[in-house]
């Protein structure tokens, strides 16, 4: 009965009445409210989101229709994105499907639409979150060649607390940012932050990490040498 519930659920919610085949495509329905979803779930919100996500990802699949992500409201997707992610906070798969997927539209607003959820749901959870962000810093690079915008995002991981299980890499990535845009003091004093933090145990990467720093300390002291000599 659970399982016919979620299905009449997610055919009022994401369908609408049409024709059998038509060439219109319906719009995303908004997204109900928390006590509407709660109260639907009948006490197993899991089952409601799963059914959720899957509802949202065929949602571009409609009869006689395919719709490219330009052609989605993504202020509507990323309503059902938080949605899904409320009744499944331990879920990552709505943070997956911003990150990787809906991200790939054609179109910076809807980019970086993306990538503000990404980061707007960070902080919640940050040991299972800090993949989603450390793509989305790679998105707003590469994609959206806004190394600003991916500086930010990787300087939060970057000052993260020991406490939170990440990768070396994931905290590095704003030292290297720092140094693509020529902040070469930033990147020295985070990069000499992460040392003494302790977060990085790796022998061989503390190896490389220090010649790293003597060499960002050697190209400061030139760069600041030039400057005096201006």
């Amino acid at each position: 009965m659970l399982a016919l519930s979620l299905a009449l659920l997610v055919q009022v919610l994401f369908t609408t009445v049409q024709a059998p085949v038509s060439t219109s495509f319906a719009a995303l329905p908004r997204t109900p409210g928390a006590p509407v979803l709660e109260a639907l779930s009948l006490g197993d919100t899991l089952p409601l989101a799963h059914a959720l996500i899957l509802g949202l990802q065929s949602f571009d699949d409609q009869p006689g229709t395919h719709a490219g992500f330009a052609d989605l409201d993504y202020d509507g997707v990323r309503g059902w994105l938080a949605a899904v992610l409320d009744l499944d906070p331990l879920g990552q798969y709505p943070l997956l499907l911003a990150a990787h997927v809906y991200s790939q539209a054609p179109d910076p607003v809807r980019q970086r639409s993306m990538l503000d959820f990404v980061s707007s749901r960070f902080a919640s959870d940050p040991a299972r979150r800090w993949p989603w962000l450390a793509h989305a810093s790679l998105v707003a690079r590469h994609r959206l060649q806004d190394d600003r915008l991916a500086l930010a995002f990787a300087s939060t991981l970057a000052t993260q607390p020991a406490s939170v299980p990440m990768p070396g890499w994931a905290r590095q990535m704003a030292v290297f940012l720092h140094e693509d845009l020529h902040e070469l003091e930033a990147a020295r004093v985070l990069l000499g932050g992460l040392l003494q933090s302790g977060v990085v145990q790796d022998a061989h990467e503390v190896r490389f990490l220090m010649h790293k720093l003597e060499a960002l300390e050697r190209a400061d002291d030139s760069a600041s040498l030039s400057t005096s000599r201006h």
